[in-house]
């Protein structure tokens, strides 16, 4: 595509009317949605990791982090549930990186950008389609932790919980779908992904209370985002303090977006 065609499409993005925008990014939700109705597969993540990633860390590491907690894996339940409930915005991001390069590299982006669409409706209709496949998991989620034993005793926390997940994902989903645009592959995408995300996944108080890390990593996980939304969505569904993670996470969501959301939709009008 010529930089001639993209100036253009970029001033005639400027004066398309917001209920335009709002026209077609609803087409283009029902044309992702259409997808994915074509191709089931792309749901597997969203279906299998909830229920992995939950068997494996109550029945591997239940037993020995619930007797730190002064339980069992009864205990651990109770605790790491709330932990893969913040997680999960994290490894549905993820996916929209990867999604969005490999249509980028199938020329599906360039078909989008020759039409006279508002060119951050491509992009809101990605996130919108990905935060629909992020509750799917977040509720298969919570249907597989009632089966190992949690226990639900505050159904508003529960929903408060899923909602600050969403938005926090959506927060980090501008910063995959900028990697997306400047990638060459999706491999690449993948590669950093898995960089950033393992360190702050794992050095934060998902799994495991962060006590007995050596200092300097508790340093980290005080300023790991991905605690305070675990430590905010276990005060919501189990009970303790809220104020200080909730406020944290939101400070974080709203930091990402203002400066990612630019970003993104400024690679993507200008990606040649």
């Amino acid at each position: 595509m010529s930089a001639a065609t993209i100036d253009i499409s970029t001033t005639s993005d400027a004066r398309i009317p917001l209920r335009s925008h709002l026209r077609h990014t609803g087409a283009l939700i029902r044309r992702n949605l259409l997808w994915i109705r074509q191709d089931p597969e792309s749901m597997f993540d969203a279906v299998l990791f909830p229920v992995i990633f939950t068997l494996l860390f109550v029945y591997v590491f239940g037993g020995s982090i619930g007797q730190s907690l002064g339980g069992g894996q009864e205990a651990y339940v109770q605790y790491v549930i709330p932990g893969l409930l913040a997680m999960m915005g994290m490894n549905m991001a993820q996916g929209v990186g990867t999604g969005f390069n490999t249509d980028f590299n199938s020329g599906v982006m360039d078909r989008f950008r020759s039409l006279p669409i508002g060119r951050g409706s491509v992009l809101f209709a990605k996130i919108v389609v990905e935060l629909m496949r992020m509750l799917v998991a977040c509720a298969i989620l919570v249907v597989v932790a009632v089966l190992v034993g949690f226990d639900i005793t505050h159904w508003p926390g529960l929903f408060a919980a899923v909602g600050l997940a969403t938005v926090f994902g959506s927060a980090l989903m501008w910063v995959f779908l900028t990697l997306g645009v400047v990638m060459k592959n999706a491999q690449s995408v993948q590669a950093m992904g898995f960089l950033v995300l393992m360190p702050l996944q794992f050095g934060s108080s998902i799994f495991a209370p962060t006590q007995s890390m050596p200092g300097w990593l508790q340093n980290f996980t005080e300023y790991n985002p991905l605690s305070s939304l675990a430590d905010a969505a276990r005060g919501l569904m189990v009970g303790g303090p809220v104020a200080h993670g909730l406020w944290v996470t939101l400070a974080w969501s709203i930091g990402l977006t203002a400066v990612m959301a630019p970003v993104a939709i400024h690679k993507f009008r200008t990606k040649t």
